[in-house]
């Protein structure tokens, strides 16, 4: 697969997702919505590793790794489908643009990285204050968006915790293997998940739309997007990589908009911008910063 293709193909399904989520959770309960998803993809991860002969290896760091990455994709995939039906779309992937920084901050203390100078705290906090903007008028006027915004929030930790934790297991497998791995592991706790929450099967509510949108996202969403996302990182430069976290909120705010009516008034347009400026310094700005100390030293 082209580099370019495949860094496309992540940009693309990460921008679609949380739409995705949105209409799939419209008529299909949250909890099974997302249990469906899952199975879509592990059966279908099964039958590639099985037809192309891909190891899926079960030692204890491969163990170790798959329970890692199932931290990121059972909370952050449980957190994200309970809070659809109170932000929107565009919210959603606003709020999961936060995520390198939050990753940062928890690398400080699992992997002992450097703790953030001026210029990355300056970032974050424009970040911030950004997403102030964007939910400041929200809390009166939107039922249960504060709800929403801490169960995104979630998502975000658990998703950033994975990461950071991923990062600490020393050991090369397939993007595949990984990414079916993490399914397997995280399936029975789907399942748990849905008997807890939910535990009937009402099909006579479900709508094509929710239907064709887990389909979807079991396909892509779950498959397809984490394998490119895996050779993606494999290929090309962290900075680069980054600059899709930047892309994905404002493509998914706009299909929101399109294809959901999703509102963007003054307020989202001038927190979103915010957001990403905080987004851009905290990739870009603090290496120019430490350019410029060089150059003087």
């Amino acid at each position: 697969m082209p580099v370019s293709a495949a860094y496309l193909a992540v940009i693309l399904i990460w921008s679609t997702t949380p739409l995705g989520i949105v209409w799939s959770s419209e008529s299909v309960t949250p909890a099974l919505a997302v249990l469906l998803r899952m199975l879509i993809a592990v059966v279908i991860g099964l039958v590639i590793i099985l037809v192309t002969r891909i190891n899926l290896p079960w030692t204890k760091q491969a163990k170790t790794l798959y329970c890692y990455s199932a931290i990121g994709i059972f909370g952050g995939m449980i957190c994200s489908y309970l809070s659809a039906r109170y932000i929107s779309s565009g919210m959603m992937s606003l709020v999961f643009g936060l995520a390198p920084i939050l990753s940062g901050l928890m690398a400080q203390k699992v992997l002992n990285e450097g703790k953030f100078g001026t210029t990355r705290t300056v970032a974050m906090a424009i970040s911030l204050i950004g997403l102030a903007v964007v939910c400041s008028t929200k809390f009166n006027y939107q039922p249960g968006f504060i709800f929403g915004l801490l169960l995104i929030l979630g998502a975000v930790f658990f998703f950033s915790l994975s990461g950071v934790l991923v990062k600490s297991v020393a050991i090369s497998i397939h993007p595949v293997a990984t990414t079916v791995g993490a399914l397997l592991v995280s399936l029975p706790l789907f399942f748990l998940s849905w008997l807890i929450f939910d535990g009937e099967l009402s099909t006579n509510t479900w709508q094509l739309r929710s239907l064709w949108a887990i389909v979807y996202l079991g396909i892509f969403g779950s498959l397809i997007g984490f394998v490119a996302y895996y050779f993606v990182l494999q290929k090309l430069s962290a900075a680069t990589v980054a600059l899709i976290t930047m892309i994905t909120p404002v493509v998914a705010i706009s299909l929101g908009a399109i294809f959901n009516n999703e509102t963007i008034d003054a307020q989202v347009i001038i927190g979103a911008s915010l957001v990403m400026v905080g987004l851009w310094i905290y990739h870009f700005g603090y290496k120019h910063v430490e350019q410029k100390k060089r150059l003087k030293v």
